[in-house]
């Protein structure tokens, strides 16, 4: 039943509290800030559930009173409305119950490659990115661009950039992989439509406790800076290439013209890659988390088509089309699709957990 899998929430809540009044707890940071954390995650669950059972209360008492001459018909009309309450609170209660991801809270790295389409795919790349820095700037999050690479046509080969704010990675996570855009390109004289890929990878920032790296497993490499950055940029070894030996993993940054800050930066994102790459590891062996996901987060499963002539938008992995995709894009009203994976996921979610 929920309700005896509420109480021993709403009791260890009040445990916390007991203890958050304690001198020794106040006195002691790394305690008091563990529970406070502890207490903040389980609130929005003990608040519901208190609810709740205010709710089953009520039910129960007004049940007693039907027969009641007087007021027979007044819990009448009370029960209607405790019931419909009644069913609304387990919905969001089910949610809430849901084990979190421990990456929810955490900001992000976004890398946005383009693939096959050529020139065209290297302009979508600008196109998705800006999408996404306009639904950052609506979220109240912080972009802070870590590298970019362009090509000749004022698109980009890769963007990797660092989105900062609460519940990037929850309502990010689902844009993990190939992006298909169909559209006429300006280039294109005939009227053809032209498709073309591009892979988005989402990765959640990590600090050193996360990922531990031994410096004995890195190949670090440095090499002059070629592209944008003048000729001050391009007469010193300011670039730099960091390669994890026994992944085989490697990052190249040449944005700064600090070696020490480019190679600061490799080394984060480096760091989130080897955090993707585990926790990918641990999916695949865990079938169970496997079902739950809205499709893999992979790099090569495609997702979604950004089709303009239709304009028209299509998330394949829950069979959502929109056609309001030049409004989307231009607004950055990326709500329209992630709100529905975000359903999606927890109604699986749900399925596995009752």
């Amino acid at each position: 039943m929920l309700v005896d899998k509420l109480k021993p929430i709403v009791a260890h809540y009040d445990e916390i509290s007991n203890l958050l009044t304690l001198e020794s707890t106040l006195s002691n940071i790394q305690q008091l800030t563990q529970l406070s954390k502890e207490q903040s995650d389980i609130e929005s669950i003990v608040q519901k559930a208190r609810a709740y059972f205010a709710t089953l209360e009520g039910i129960a008492e007004n049940k007693t009173l039907l027969e009641d001459k007087e007021l027979g018909e007044l819990a009448k009309e009370e029960l209607k409305d405790l019931e419909s309450q009644k069913i609304i609170l387990e919905e969001e209660i089910k949610i809430l119950l849901i084990p979190k991801d421990p990456n929810d809270g955490k900001n992000i790295y976004l890398e946005i490659r383009a693939g096959t389409g050529g020139d065209e795919a290297g302009i979508f790349v600008g196109d998705l990115f800006k999408a996404y820095c306009r639904y950052a700037d609506l979220q109240k999050w912080k972009v802070e661009i870590m590298s970019t690479s362009e090509n000749n046509v004022g698109g980009y080969k890769e963007v990797i950039a660092l989105i900062k704010g609460n519940g990037a990675y929850s309502r990010l996570k689902y844009e993990g992989g190939t992006h298909r855009v169909q559209r006429v390109p300006e280039t294109e004289s005939q009227g053809r439509i032209h498709t073309s890929a591009i892979t988005v990878a989402i990765m959640p920032e990590v600090d050193d406790v996360s990922v531990d790296i031994n410096p004995n497993d890195l190949k670090i490499e440095v090499f002059r800076s070629g592209g944008h950055g003048g000729q001050s940029v391009n007469t010193t070894d300011s670039a730099v290439r960091i390669t994890h030996i026994p992944t085989g993993i490697s990052v190249s940054m040449q944005d700064e013209k600090s070696q020490h800050k480019n190679k600061d930066k490799a080394l984060k994102i480096l760091k989130a890659r080897l955090y993707e790459a585990e926790i990918e590891a641990q999916n695949a062996q865990n079938k169970e988390v496997r079902k739950t996901q809205v499709g893999s987060g992979d790099r090569s499963e495609r997702i979604r088509t950004y089709n303009y002539p239709q304009n028209r938008l299509t998330d394949h992995r829950i069979g959502l089309t929109l056609y309001s995709l030049e409004e989307i894009m231009l607004g950055g009203l990326l709500d329209e699709i992630i709100n529905p994976l975000i359903a999606h996921a927890q109604s699986q979610a749900m399925g596995t957990t009752e």
